[in-house]
């Protein structure tokens, strides 16, 4: 991955978010933060 790819893909990243907060209130880091501690918790299992 390229620097310029990166910041492209940083800015996308942050981009959505800021959106998510000012104007739609999905709450994706929330639903995102859960997931990932669902899927940490898996893996924990199959250790």
């Amino acid at each position: 991955m390229t620097n310029t790819l990166a910041l492209w893909l940083a800015a996308l990243i942050l981009g959505f978010l800021a959106l998510d907060y000012f104007l739609l209130g999905l709450d994706v880091p929330l639903f995102v933060a859960r997931r990932l501690m669902e899927l940490i918790e898996w893996l924990a299992f199959w250790r």
